[in-house]
């Protein structure tokens, strides 16, 4: 007879929030404008990531939890250096681990990739990573600290990471986010757009319809600009 219930190791990526004021006014207020972009992240679970703040008693943890669970963010876990915030968390029913303080400039908050439905994973540190094999469905491959260059298809479902830019040299039809730690300045080639979603230093944009004629399976490159993804086709003749 089977036990009602076994536990095994299981893989489960989240994203980060890393947050960088305890005013809940202004938090609520940058919720509210960039609500489009964290649409469709309802199922995810996120990382609550409170580096800048010394002190647990200069956060009002509960509020900041219920403001972001009220715009669909569960926050399931914290994230601090230092150990005296584990019983802070545990205080909530929160996860924690502990992280080094992050050197990523103070923006508002970040998000860090991650896929829930990934099944496997390759995480590479070299200054360039290239890959010449498909990447199929359910996989990811991070480039840690480099760029990204990928010469076979990205099949759709597959997701690409860089901390650095990302190059794929073939039809795109997956998930490619470049500037992982938060480099603004990182940037997105694609030989062929038919991306699902493309993001800089965590600013993204899902793609539910074909985009325009001159840029839909064509040469594009993708970069951040005033806060805002900008996609532009290359001109190749």
């Amino acid at each position: 007879m089977k036990p009602a219930f076994d536990v095994k190791s299981a893989r489960l990526d989240v994203l980060a929030i890393y947050l960088h004021t305890a005013d809940l006014t202004e938090l609520e207020e940058s919720l509210r404008q960039r609500t489009g972009q964290y649409q469709g992240l309802e199922i995810v679970p996120f990382v609550l990531d409170v580096q800048d703040f010394e002190h647990p008693e200069s956060l009002d943890l509960a509020a900041v939890i219920s403001l972001f669970a009220r715009y669909g963010m569960q926050i399931l876990g914290l994230r601090h250096e230092n150990e005296t915030w584990a019983a802070y968390a545990a205080r909530y029913h929160l996860m924690f681990s502990r992280g080094e303080k992050s050197d990523i400039p103070q923006q508002p908050p970040q998000l860090q990739p991650a896929d829930i439905k990934a099944v496997s994973t390759t995480v590479i540190s070299n200054p360039t990573v290239l890959i010449s094999t498909p990447v199929r469905t359910g996989q990811q491959v991070y480039a840690e600290n480099g760029d990204l260059i990928v010469t076979g298809i990205v099949s759709q479902g597959a997701e690409l990471i860089a901390d650095g830019n990302i190059h794929i040299y073939a039809p795109m039809r997956g998930r490619a986010l470049a500037g992982a730690k938060g480099d603004t300045n990182a940037r997105i080639f694609i030989h062929s757009m038919q991306a699902e979603l493309v993001s800089v230093a965590g600013i993204y944009r899902n793609f539910e319809q074909d985009l325009p004629e001159h840029l839909h399976k064509r040469a594009v490159q993708v970069s951040l600009q005033d806060n805002r993804l900008v996609i532009s086709a290359i001109d190749t003749e």
